[in-house]
């Protein structure tokens, strides 16, 4: 068995007793996150049926997907990167999810494109809670504000996103998230990562970004 078969498979244990253990609602779902890694790293996961995957960059995703997912329509990409405007057509084509939703000029880029499309896109809001600087998001303040915006041009919002300070404790923050997402009445929530994905669960996130304890220590 390929050795990212055998870690996936570790992380879906963990996953599935945390679930029993809290009497979850919903399975998260784990997003293998396979940036920066070739195709050939990550076809074994595609070949016994894992369906969810992640990338930062749009064009990395073309060169890698796009046959792929031609071949296999049950396959779904997460963007997990930031998105530039002028990226979001290309984006589009080939993403089924959008993480990182953080600003108004996007929102409605990505409406009109998915107009274009047909397309209808799941989308997160990156939500910053840590007000840090060198990250992107929406800003608490700003959030419901955004949330409205964001459903007045027609995107389909089903959660929020955050990524925690690396050097605090994620609990507080993933229930801040969670408290935030439920004020506004959303089911969804892409938080955790290797490093926090088990307090994640704990603190109900449905979809988690798993990539080194999967693939791996990227070059």
């Amino acid at each position: 068995m390929h050795n990212s078969i055998e870690k996936l498979k570790h992380i879906e244990e963990i996953v599935k007793s945390k679930e029993k253990d809290l009497n979850l609602k919903k399975r998260p779902c784990i997003i293998a996150v396979s940036k920066t890694f070739k195709i050939d790293k990550i076809l074994p996961l595609i070949e016994v049926g894992h369906e969810d995957f992640g990338e930062n960059k749009v064009q990395e995703a073309l060169d890698k997907w796009s046959d792929i997912k031609l071949q296999k329509p049950n396959v779904r990409l997460h963007l997990l990167g930031g998105l530039q405007t002028n990226k979001v057509k290309y984006a589009v084509k080939i993403f089924d999810f959008i993480h990182s939703v953080d600003s108004k000029k996007l929102a409605k880029k990505i409406a009109d494109e998915q107009t274009k499309h047909k397309k209808n896109i799941k989308i997160f809001i990156q939500v910053n809670l840590g007000n840090e600087i060198q990250k992107s998001g929406v800003k608490k303040n700003e959030l419901d504000n955004f949330f409205s915006y964001c459903k007045e041009v027609g995107l389909n919002v089903i959660g929020l996103m955050c990524i925690p300070p690396v050097t605090l404790d994620p609990t507080p923050f993933f229930k801040e998230l969670k408290s935030l997402n439920d004020s506004l009445n959303l089911s969804d929530l892409s938080m955790g990562m290797s490093s926090d994905y088990k307090e994640a669960i704990e603190n109900f996130s449905t979809y988690l970004r798993i990539g080194s304890e999967i693939f791996g220590k990227r070059d």
